[in-house]
């Protein structure tokens, strides 16, 4: 079974019709006991980062021990950005700090927010992406991007005035900017990668 969580910040139902579209059977789930037993989570996420954190509070325990128990994670959107310490756009506010590094607004002399559809350049190979090539597009909205201090966990990346972080992948923890479920085919394939991570 793979969670979709509610923290108020994110459109569930989009991610979750998408993956019924690709054979999971999603539940959404507004408390931190139903991540217990989930075959894999799903942190989605629109809106601003200290906001985000402040909900995504009281699930913090469970994602952290699913994450150690090597629950497959997929963050999406805001979603990738939380996994890491701080952000530009709230200061203060902590994020979950499983990445190191942190959230920088994007280049300036550039349309912001990225809305739109961008091509993926590959850095390594991973699951997740196996049969996304050079050149793919994806559908993204965001105004800040990630910046990890190890550049090793970068998947893949985009252009947008500025080299910029499309895709994470450190274990058993997966995340992109761009929106999957919005990505039309590509999008799915990426998804039906990361439902099948979680039956393996």
């Amino acid at each position: 079974m793979i969670v979709v969580v509610d923290y108020g910040m994110g459109n569930l139902f989009s991610i979750y019709n998408a993956l019924k579209r690709v054979g999971a059977s999603p539940r959404i789930v507004s408390e931190p006991e139903g991540l217990a037993g989930a075959g894999g989570i799903v942190v989605p996420g629109v809106g601003a980062f200290g906001s985000c954190m402040d909900r995504l509070s009281r699930f913090e325990a469970s994602l952290s021990q699913a994450r150690e128990e090597g629950t497959p994670i997929l963050g999406i959107c805001i979603g990738l950005q939380v996994l890491f310490e701080e952000s530009e756009e709230s200061t203060g506010a902590k994020g979950l700090g499983w990445i190191k590094g942190k959230v920088v607004h994007l280049p300036k002399g550039v349309m912001i927010p990225q809305m739109g559809w961008n091509s993926l350049t590959i850095k390594h190979p991973v699951p997740m992406l196996e049969g996304i090539i050079d050149g793919d597009m994806f559908y993204f909205v965001h105004s800040y991007h990630c910046v990890p201090e190890d550049e090793s966990v970068i998947a893949a990346t985009t252009e947008h005035g500025a080299e910029i972080t499309a895709v994470v992948a450190m274990d058993n923890l997966l995340a992109t900017q761009f929106h999957p479920e919005k990505s039309g085919a590509k999008g799915l394939k990426i998804l039906e990668n990361f439902v099948r991570a979680t039956r393996c």
